[in-house]
């Protein structure tokens, strides 16, 4: 699914922003989650993780209006995350 998506905003300008402000969120997201520690900012993590799913849902919405992509399998948001920063 997300190659799909990576590979159409090679040629969809607003695609690519979508990307590239759901790529933002990520990297917030991921830097959060790997320096919490403990219960400590359970709270801000769980908001940052709705707000970057919320973002990338925008991706997906977008993605299946231009018929990038036919359906959404259920998918783990943290893999996704990791996988947007990663650029893979």
């Amino acid at each position: 699914m997300f190659n799909g998506i990576k590979q159409a905003s090679e040629s969809d300008m607003q695609l690519d922003k979508l990307l590239a402000e759901a790529r933002d969120f990520a990297q917030v997201y991921m830097l959060v989650r790997q320096r919490q520690k403990g219960c400590d900012g359970m709270g801000e993590l769980a908001t940052l993780k709705e707000e970057f799913r919320d973002v990338f849902n925008k991706v997906i919405q977008y993605s299946q209006k231009k018929n990038y992509i036919s359906e959404v399998i259920s998918f783990d948001i943290d893999s996704i995350a990791d996988k947007i920063v990663k650029g893979q």
